[in-house]
Order: C-alpha cells, then structure tokens, then sequence
C-alpha cells in the first residue's frame, strides 16, 4: 500500500473554473492557462520531423522549446470520426503538453498514458527539471514526485480536450492515466488508488487506466460503481474482454445512479502484441499451413472481441440501463504500431475501423494512416472469415487463453519495469540536485 500513501501525499486540484474570490491568491504548481498559452505560440515554434522518405511529418514530437498552436487542415482522422464513428486518439503524452493543440486541430480525440510513455518523457526530457528541483527541495519523496510531475501533465492535457469532451457530452475527450503497476495483483488498493488518482487529478474527462488482470476485475466493477470512469488496459484474449463488460455492467448496476451518463468506459484490446507472440508459435510450427496464418491473428481476434462488444451491448440487461443514461463501453484498439516490417504500416488500423470504437496510435501508426489510410468500415466486413483464421489457430495448437495470459503478463511486467526503472532515474537526479545544493 505504500503507492497509496505517495498518492496521497499529493494536493487536490483546485478547480480551474473556480471564479471564487480567492482567485487573485497564488495557484497550485499545477496551474497552467493553456488556452491563454497557445494563443500566443506561433508556427515558428513548431518542430517538424521527417520519416525515412523525406516528407514532412503532419504531427511534431514533444520538445523542450514551447508548444505550438498552428491551424490544422482536414485529415483521415476527421473523416475516420465523422464517417465511421471512430475516435482517434494519440498514445503519447510529455511536456510541454501544448504540442498536442496540432494533433487535436488535426482530428486526434484523446490521450492514453501508461508508465512506458512516462518514462520516456520524464527521463529523456529536461522539460520536467523545474518542476522535480522544487519538488525535491520541499521534501518529496520520489514516488511522491513522480505523481507530482504525471498529475500536472495530466490535468494540463485535460483541459485541452475539455472542449471535445463538452461538444460531444462526455462521449470522447478523455486523457488516460494509469494507477501504479504495483497494484496489478493489489484488488483492494487499485480501488483505492483510482479513487485518490481520480481526487487528485480532478477533471471531468480524466480516464482512470486499470489492468485487466484477474485481481482487477472486481476493482474495475468498484470504482465504475463508484461513479469514476475507466479505461481497463491489458486485455489479451476474448475470455478476459468479456470478463470486462460484466465487470462494466455490475458496476454501472451497483452504483445506485440515477443518471449514469458521466460514467463511461473504454476497454483496451490490444492488437499488435497477438501476433507478435503467434507468429513465433506459428515458425515453430513451420508448416505450409501455420506459416501462411502469420500476421493475421491479431485483427481476427480483434474482429470477433467486436462481434462480442455487438452481442453484450444488446438485449433486455443492456437496455434497461440505457434508460438510465448508460453508454456503451467502447472497443478501444491499443498496441497499433507494427513491430513486424514485413507488414503494412497500417495493419493494426485500417482492418479495425467500426462505429463507437476508439483506436489510440502512436506517432509510427498515426502518421502512416493520416499519409495513405483508407477511411471505411472494415472491422465487421470479414466476421467469418476472422471466425476461420481463429479456429484454424486452435487446432494448430494455439491455445488463445494461455497467449492471452503471457501477453498479459508480459505487459505487467514491462509496465512495472519501466516504472521502477523511471523512479531509479529520478533517485539519480535527485542526488544530483542534493550536491549541486551543497
């Protein structure tokens, strides 16, 4: 329980729509007028990079010079919401948090965090230094500091999206951060923690991130019956999907709400990763047969999760709900970037496209699909061909159940990897400052 307590050594937001007479007192650290910020950035400061063809990159990395606020011009990612209802959204966040006003002009929709993300930005960027020396020298632990520093960024991409989030009344909008990967076999205290993460971040479209792991199924039910809403990550297999929906469902009928149009969900289904660890599988195996399946593992299971996401969000239990104001629990397609070059650029985007899902891209699979995607509805346009691609996996040998176990835990594993690994660079930073003090 000891990431509660560095959770809990942090200070509630203050609200930025407080109009309450105190206003002219100093704010939180935490405070930053975006919107005040951007109007004043130019195209100047934008920072274009280049692909391996020499054409200019459409989005700019997180760098360390300012933000950015150039007008965005009509791309694949508006046509992908508005003809096919699907949201896209970036996976990525670092400061300054104003180079994502060009994604958001250019179509993207939300942010999805994860503990690999922070550590990248906080360890590779300056742009955090201020913050953590001041940190340090007021007497907070390291944990306690990370928080500090993941909250901020948190809050200041929140507002950013504030206006997606109202033009479409909660539907889209979200940022996505993660509870600590320590608490992946913790049930009790990833409650906790998502209820002290959701107090301290406080903004209407903050998704709290939950792992799909057996001991946080039931966390997930708790904290949707809570009122807070959730983005479970790490979901491998169709079994475990579905275990997420009733999760889902037992929390919105647990929460004694009458309106329960504000607590919403999106479930992450990650994609890449399936065929990764299949086609290793499907080498060994080495027949005519196994190898010709390779690569298309993947977007079938995704294709089949989909069909189930049809099936739950229907019928009596469902509806009855709907009258309350429920809203689906979204399809999101996570791990998008293709790690196989051998593959198209798009692999894990253009099959997946289908209304009420959110599909969340790294800088690799957004600019590929912004550059030559097809906007179309594909995720159910193939559902018995995906259903003979699985069975055909199975009687391989393939077992999906255990896929999905190693998958998942590998996951885990990574996340908490990078997470320790991020809290040692601190410590190291840290010492730094103490002897630089001295």
């Amino acid at each position: 329980m000891a990431t509660i307590s560095n959770l809990a050594n942090l200070t509630p937001a203050t609200s930025l729509d407080s109009r309450s007479s105190s206003s002219s007192s100093v704010l939180p650290r935490s405070f930053v007028n975006l919107r005040s910020l951007s109007s004043k950035l130019s195209s100047s400061q934008l920072s274009l990079r280049y692909n391996h063809q020499s054409r200019p990159s459409l989005f700019v990395r997180c760098s360390v010079s300012g933000g950015n606020g150039t007008a965005g011009k009509r791309t694949t990612l508006h046509d992908l919401y508005e003809k096919e209802g699907q949201s896209p959204w970036y996976d990525n966040l670092c400061r300054p948090v104003t180079d994502l006003l060009p994604f958001i002009a250019r179509g993207v929709r939300g942010v999805t965090s994860n503990p690999a993300i922070f550590q990248k930005a906080i360890s590779t960027s300056n742009a955090y230094n201020d913050q953590f020396r001041t940190l340090v020298e007021s007497g907070k632990d390291i944990e306690s500091a990370y928080w500090e520093l993941v909250v901020k960024d948190i809050q200041d991409a929140c507002k950013l999206f504030e206006p997606i989030y109202d033009q479409t009344e909660g539907a889209d909008g979200y940022v996505s951060v993660e509870v600590s990967p320590r608490l992946a076999d913790d049930t009790e205290g990833t409650v906790e923690a998502s209820k002290f993460l959701h107090k301290v971040v406080n903004r209407r479209n903050v998704y709290i991130k939950i792992p799909a792991t057996a001991p946080c199924i039931p966390s997930i039910r708790d904290v949707i019956a809570s009122g807070i809403s959730v983005n479970v990550t790490l979901i491998f297999s169709i079994a475990r999907y579905e275990a997420v929906i009733d999760a889902y469902l037992d929390g919105l009928e647990a929460s004694g709400l009458n309106d329960l149009s504000r607590v919403t969900s999106v479930a992450s289904f990650f994609v890449s990763r399936v065929d990764t660890l299949i086609d290793k599988m499907l080498e060994q195996i080495g027949t005519p047969e196994a190898l010709e399946l390779r690569g298309k593992a993947a977007v079938a299971q995704a294709a089949l999760a989909y069909k189930l996401y049809q099936k739950k969000f229907s019928g009596p239990r469902w509806e009855a709900l709907v009258k309350k104001g429920a809203k689906k629990q979204r399809l999101l397609w996570a791990s998008t970037s293709v790690k196989n070059p051998a593959y198209s650029d798009t692999l894990y985007v253009a099959p997946l496209i289908g209304p009420d899902t959110v599909s969340t891209m790294p800088d690799q699979a957004l600019e590929a699909f912004v550059d030559h995607g097809t906007v179309k509805r594909t995720i159910d346009a193939n559902v018995s061909e995906a259903e003979g691609i699985y069975s055909a996996l199975e009687k391989l040998g393939i077992d999906w159940n255990k896929v999905g176990q190693q998958l998942e835990e590998e996951g885990v594993a990574s996340f908490k990897n990078c997470f320790e690994s991020l809290l040692g660079t601190l410590q190291d930073k840290a010492n730094t400052l103490k002897l630089t003090s001295h």
